[in-house]
């Protein structure tokens, strides 16, 4: 099998798995945290998990012994937009999958979520440049020709500049929209743009991380190259010296990101490679949710 041919065969698996995985889980919490209650009456259906049962219709639940709710008829569509880093350290991780594959999994849920309620979805891969720019589309195939984009991309640079992407984004959409960014961030420099675009539309940083960065193996002196800029540095990979070090830095990034997105009223979803990602995303925007409702 050719490198097309396997490409194209992950990004149907991806497809066929997000879809379902939207259709009988995702649907209704995406709905909830992001779509609101709406404006304007429109329709009763019937319940779907995840649906706000504030919005149940308890005369014809009574009358047809089954839950229905109200429908709304939103005041306008959203656009989504994913801003997804490409650099060097993003192709990190195992053979079947680095951290750019993590993103595009979360990416494929969170897309046909919002094409399933009806909203644009638009792309944006960068380095240290933007590489890549795929204008908002609300298809099932737009969305896999994203997912072959992000798979496939073989970047100019292997360098970050989060805040370059920020402000490309911030260009070319002028009016509000829900933003993720994906990154590992491993990078600095970028809080004034990651709060004036938190200004101007709804974002959410997305961490995309793998444990194994942070294992090194006994294997007595090793030389270990950056992945961005190709700088390479021996180290003593004898005793824990090494890795704690490595933890230690890892968890200084992490505790910085969360005092930034907590400045900025950016939300912060982080995802592993070894964690259950359809759940960790239901949580997350359950959370969301919630914290809407208490204000």
């Amino acid at each position: 099998m050719n490198h097309q041919e396997e490409l194209e065969r992950r990004v149907r698996r991806l497809q066929l798995l997000s879809r379902k995985m939207v259709v009988e889980f995702l649907a209704g919490e995406y709905r909830s945290a992001f779509r609101g209650a709406g404006i304007d009456f429109e329709d009763i259906r019937e319940y779907q998990f995840g649906d706000d049962v504030r919005n149940i219709d308890w005369n014809v639940t009574a009358r047809t012994n089954s839950p229905h709710i109200k429908v709304f008829r939103e005041e306008r569509e959203l656009c989504v937009h994913f801003l997804v880093d490409v650099s060097g350290s993003m192709f990190f991780g195992g053979d079947t999958l680095d951290k750019r594959g993590v993103a595009a999994r979360v990416l494929g849920l969170l897309a046909f979520a919002a094409t399933h309620n009806n909203d644009k979805v638009g792309l944006t891969l960068f380095s240290d440049q933007v590489e890549r720019y795929i204008e908002p589309g609300k298809t099932p195939n737009h969305v896999a020709m994203m997912l072959h984009s992000l798979l496939d991309i073989s970047p100019r640079s292997k360098g970050t500049d989060i805040g370059a992407g920020l402000e490309f984004v911030s260009s070319i959409k002028r009016t509000p929209a829900l933003v993720f960014l994906f990154s590992d961030f491993h990078s600095s420099g970028f809080e004034r743009e990651l709060r004036e675009t938190a200004l101007r539309h709804d974002l959410i940083c997305v961490a995309v991380n793998d444990p194994r960065e942070m294992v090194t193996p006994a294997a007595g002196m090793l030389e270990l190259v950056d992945a961005e800029n190709g700088t390479a540095t021996t180290v003593d990979c004898r005793g824990r010296k090494v890795g704690n070090a490595l933890r230690l830095e890892a968890e200084k990034r992490r505790r910085r990101l969360e005092e930034l997105c907590l400045r900025s009223n950016t939300d912060l979803l982080e995802i592993s490679s070894s964690d259950d990602y359809l759940q960790k995303i239901i949580s997350f925007l359950r959370a969301r949710k919630e914290r809407a409702v208490g204000r």
